[in-house]
């Protein structure tokens, strides 16, 4: 069974592993108060295993298919200020390419197919046998500007929605763009809910309201009515899949399916629009967390003091080894930090509009933070921040020709 808990907030990694695909390489750390000396940690391993072995640790680690471990390649290295805390260690893979798989609502997709909707929190059946005719990508969100600039007649487009017709199927960035039809009225339900705060500079500017969509078995909020006949639904909030007899998907726990779905996000986003920058924003435009997108070849295993074994211990020989699994390395900042050069870092990101804006509720952004919160709080010292910015890693969607329970961070 896989291992899928997340470690305690504050303790920290016991032993860290990252590999590097791009690179061809990886580093270890292990804490002091596990080991002591560098020459008591010992690594071997092949093609599909990885062993950590030292007088308080005894790992055996999963290897991902087409990663290989370099025997022999193991060295000491500089944990630098960290030096009385960690033992770090340089050592070489071989990792050959495969295919690997992007975000599953998006890549599952396609017209001429049958799909139901599930809301992710209760699994509750939300829509049921939708057929899609036309399965398309909408525009980038500054599609607008572009126009005016390239155009030499007025926008035709200025101030109106690209909404879908009855079998359309419309992919944004974070959410999907559905018509309406009857069976939503007996599993949605719909409220005004404002958004955002009245700005006192400016007394004559509305405070705008949404019509929010929400699950009706849970009240789990889904989306919004961005037209009388079309729904938004956030990638983040529902599971989609091809309509099979009766079936319930599988479900994940929350936070892991929200990791994994806006990991991937990333990386698609990062791959098609050839950015790094990403702006967390709520539905009123406000930015709520500036994201980095530093790696995403990693492969990472995060392992708490709890899993840790002795040698010595009773441990179960038949028990499987821990998996490691692949992630994206980000740099974040939360935009409600009062520091001075977090501060700083928010006015220079807005004044030269680095980051393309996700977009995602509230509650989602604040679940999000939460998350990245906890991967940083999981790692060694000496890779929690980066000069103004913390560390996350984000687990990726398993690739197809991966177990699935070769998911976890330790």
């Amino acid at each position: 069974m896989a291992y899928i808990e997340r470690p305690v907030k504050t303790a920290g990694a016991g032993v860290f592993l990252e590999l590097r695909k791009r690179l061809q390489s990886g580093l270890l750390i292990v804490r002091k108060d596990l080991v002591h000396n560098s020459s008591d940690v010992i690594v071997t391993g092949g093609d599909s295993t990885l062993y950590v072995r030292a007088p308080e640790v005894a790992l055996t680690l999963a290897l991902p298919a087409g990663v290989a471990f370099e025997p022999g390649s193991v060295v000491p290295t500089s944990a630098g200020e960290h030096s009385e805390e960690e033992l770090h260690f340089r050592l070489r893979i071989s990792a050959s390419q495969h295919k690997e798989a992007s975000d599953k609502v998006m890549e599952t997709l396609r017209a001429k197919e049958t799909y139901c909707f599930h809301c992710q929190s209760c699994m509750s059946r939300l829509l049921e046998d939708r057929l899609f005719q036309r399965v398309l990508p909408l525009p980038n969100g500054n599609w607008n500007a572009i126009v005016d600039e390239w155009c030499c007649h007025p926008d035709p487009f200025a101030n109106k929605k690209l909404l879908p017709r009855a079998e359309d199927c419309l992919l944004g960035d974070t959410f999907i763009l559905l018509a309406r039809d009857g069976s939503c009225e007996h599993t949605l339900t719909e409220e005004i809910a404002p958004v955002g705060t009245k700005n006192s500079l400016d007394s004559k500017k509305p405070c705008r309201r949404l019509k929010v969509i929400s699950c009706k078995s849970c009240s789990s909020e889904l989306g919004e009515a961005v037209a009388p006949e079309t729904l938004k639904l956030y990638v983040t909030q529902v599971i989609v899949e091809r309509a099979v007899g009766d079936r319930t998907p599988d479900s994940l726990h929350r936070s892991l399916f929200l990791e994994r779905i806006v990991a991937d996000r990333l990386h698609e986003l990062s791959n098609s629009l050839s950015t790094f920058h990403f702006s967390v924003q709520t539905p009123d435009g406000k930015a709520f967390l500036l994201i980095w997108l530093l790696n995403s070849d990693s492969i990472v295993a995060s392992v708490p003091w709890s899993h840790i074994k002795s040698e010595g211990s009773d441990s179960d020989p038949l028990s499987p080894p821990l998996s490691i699994t692949r992630a994206l390395k980000l740099l974040y900042i939360s935009c409600s930090d009062t520091g001075i050069q977090q501060r700083e870092m928010l006015t220079n990101w807005e004044a030269n509009s680095v980051g393309h804006a996700l977009v995602l509720p509230v509650k989602v952004c604040e679940e999000l933070q939460q998350v990245m919160d906890e991967s940083n709080a999981t790692l060694p010292l000496s890779l929690r921040r980066m000069q103004s910015y913390q560390v996350a890693y984000l687990r990726l969607c398993v690739p197809k020709d991966w177990s699935e329970d070769e998911a976890p961070r330790g």
